[in-house]
Parts: structure tokens; C-alpha cells; sequence
């Protein structure tokens, strides 16, 4: 939902990190895979709850994660980093909520149903850009951004960002604050699963 507000207040600074990092020798993938082992970092430093310096790992997880794209746009974007971009993405996001489940056991059930109810926004949210990449030529304002058509939400990176710096600032509410988090997924999920079946219906 704040996604794109986030990305026009972040972009300048991203774009002068990545003149940076390209002067220094950092490609896009590169940044992709310092950033990825960061944010597993992160979990493990929550899995044995430290969780203060899991946010710090955290938070370079996703200035990396914007560097890369930041970079790519300087330079060439491929298909490779768009792949290790999502993917990485999704494996941090589904980690933290792991590393509270080896932390504690009583997170079990909670940390569940996160990377349940992330399955739904993440899986809603490829599949409907693959169909529409398929039924639609490629955008090139969209690709600019992205590199598939992006499908918005009431749950996106931005809400999730904030969900996790969230749950590792006040990590004794987790329960709380994830199932609630957790049910705002679902609800982006079922909104997902409508706008598929109304706008694929006659393709």
C-alpha cells in the first residue's frame, strides 16, 4: 500500500549509494547477495535473541535490497538479478518468523501462520504477474521499476518491512502483532485472488 510513496522518498538516496557502489566495483547481483546474507544474519541473531542487532542486519537487508535495483537501473537490469531479487526477498521475510519460532516454542503456531499467510500475498502476487506478463505485452514504464507487472495491496514490501522492524523493536508482542499481520495478509491475498478472477475471466 505505502510501496510507492517509500520508493519515491528512498530513490534519490539509493541513487547516489549506487553511483557509489558502482565505483567501487559492486554489481547489482553482488549487492543482491551481500544484502541476502545480511538479512540471514538477521534471523539467526534472532534465533538466539538479539534482536536489536537482528533489526541492525535487518535494515542493511533492505538498504541492499534497494541498492541492487538502484544499481541495475544505472547499468544494465537482467533477468537473473530480477530472479535472485524475488527470491531472496521472499526466503528473509519467511525467515524472521522461523528464527522467533526457534527462539521461543510458544512463537510456534504464530510463526506458522506468517509464512502461511505469506505463501498467499506471495504466491497471489507472482502468479497475477506472470498471467498478465503472458496475456499483455511489457510495459516500459512499468519494467522501469519492476521487472514484472506489480500488483498492489493492502499488505506489500513496505508494510512487511515495517511489520518486522516492528516484532524485532517489541519482540514479547509477536504474537500479537503477527497474527494481526497475518490476517491483513489474507485479506490482501482474497483481494488478489478476485482481481485474477475478474480481470483473467475471458483471457
Amino acid at each position: 500500500m505505502f510501496d510507492n510513496i517509500l520508493l519515491k522518498q528512498t530513490k534519490p538516496a539509493l541513487s547516489k549509494l549506487a553511483t557509489i557502489a558502482i565505483k567501487i566495483g559492486i554489481s547489482a547481483n553482488s549487492a543482491s547477495i551481500i544484502g541476502f546474507i545480511f538479512g540471514i544474519t538477521a534471523a539467526c541473531l534472532v534465533g538466539f535473541g538479539y534482536f536489536l542487532l537482528a533489526l541492525i542486519f535487518f535494515i542493511l537487508n533492505r538498504i541492499f535490497d534497494g541498492l541492487d535495483g538502484a544499481i541495475a537501473r544505472k547499468q544494465h537490469p537482467t533477468y537473473r538479478g530480477a530472479f535472485l531479487d524475488i527470491v531472496f526477498d521472499f526466503i528473509i521475510y519467511s525467515s524472521i518468523p522461523f528464527a522467533f519460532a526457534i527462539y521461543n516454542n510458544d512463537y510456534s503456531f504464530v510463526a506458522c501462520f506468517l509464512i502461511f499467510s505469506f505463501i498467499g500475498t506471495g504466491t497471489s502476487f507472482l502468479t497475477y504477474g506472470i498471467i498478465y506478463s503472458q496475456i499483455h505485452k511489457k510495459n516500459e514504464e512499468i519494467i522501469a521499476e519492476k521487472s514484472f507487472f506489480y500488483l498492489g495491496g493492502l499488505i506489500e514490501g513496505s508494510e512487511t518491512l515495517f511489520f518486522i522492524i516492528l516484532i524485532l523493536l517489541f519482540p514479547s508482542f509477536f504474537t500479537h502483532i503477527g497474527i494481526l499481520f497475518g490476517c491483513l495478509c489474507w485479506f490482501t491475498t482474497i483481494s488478489r485472488i478476485r482481481a485474477g478472477w475478474r480481470d483473467f475471466s475471458l483471457k
